[in-house]
């Protein structure tokens, strides 16, 4: 096996070299597909460039202000715990996600298994999905607050069910566009396959199509949640910015994002701004770390 794998290495390594080569020799023959490539490799750089600094910057000011006052269990004046905050953002996302993740994904299942191609109702449908995904979170924020904190509303008031409600809605057309393009990725072979071994549709649809796209449906998730934790325009106006956990889904919440920008308003903590930055960022990281691992493995399983 190991002399195969090498043998393969070489055989790659060889295309390799080839396709430089006559890549350097069209490169001669025309200079604009240099020019193409020389600025595809600059934009790479900058890209990489900006994302490092930013969050090497962040890094450098919040680690030396991150103390254990910062993570007590009550939030003071004195202490400006982000504890709370964090308890929050996390109850935020669960509730968001058990709100729009069922909903978005059989919404996708619909338009891409049982709707019938060419249907117009489809159509409608996509080009909403897709307008949702372009309003500003604070045209949420305003929505959410007739809707659901208003007495002219539901009257929920502000509290964690109508700042979840109204993330819920501002990312369903992220996961159900997401797992719609995850769905038509999957080889119609996979269907025919199941269909002529005498399965029925809604069987080869949860046996073997949803566990082919589980790795897409994952990308729309992890992208939902990273909106979810860096919101604050759309729950300012809906979960309110009490820094308490709260004793049921009808209390005034703060989530991380909302509590950094209280700081940071304030001009009072500035520093201890720049520490939440950094729980903020390590908690991302940690979510898209742990739904990777999670994909990976029903993937090889």
């Amino acid at each position: 096996m190991s002399k195969e794998k090498g043998a393969e290495v070489t055989q790659i390594r060889a295309i390799n070299r080839v396709s430089l080569k006559d890549r350097l020799k069209s490169y001669r023959t025309q200079p604009l597909s240099l020019i193409l490539f020389l600025l595809v490799c600059l934009a790479a750089v900058i890209t990489v460039f900006i994302l490092v600094f930013i969050i090497g910057y962040i890094l450098v000011q919040g680690l030396p202000n991150l103390t254990p006052e910062l993570f007590a269990w009550e939030y003071n004046s004195e202490n400006v715990s982000m504890m709370p905050s964090i308890i929050n953002t996390i109850l935020m996302v669960a509730l968001a996600l058990v709100i729009a993740g069922p909903i978005g994904i059989f919404a996708a299942i619909y338009l891409v298994e049982y709707a019938s191609r060419g249907n117009k109702l489809v159509g409608v449908i996509r080009i909403t999905a897709e307008t949702l995904s372009g309003i500003p979170s604070i045209v949420y924020g305003l929505f959410g607050m007739l809707l659901f904190v208003y007495k002219s509303g539901l009257g929920w008031g502000n509290s964690l069910l109508a700042g979840a409600f109204t993330v819920a809605i501002m990312v369903l057309p992220l996961i159900m566009r997401q797992t719609e393009e995850a769905l038509k990725a999957v080889p119609d072979s996979y269907r025919e396959g199941s269909f002529g071994l005498g399965a029925g549709k809604l069987r080869t649809v949860f046996s073997i199509i949803l566990p082919s796209a589980v790795p897409g449906i994952l990308a729309g998730v992890i992208l939902a949640i990273g909106r979810i934790v860096g919101e604050t325009a759309a729950l300012m106006y809906t979960s309110g910015t009490v820094a308490e956990i709260p004793s049921s889904v009808f209390d005034s919440t703060r989530t991380l994002a909302l509590h950094m920008y209280s700081l940071s308003r304030e001009g009072l903590y500035i520093d201890q701004a720049y520490a939440t930055a950094v729980v903020l960022l390590i908690i991302v990281v940690g979510i898209n770390a742990l739904a990777s691992f999670v994909a990976k493995r029903l993937t090889k399983g």
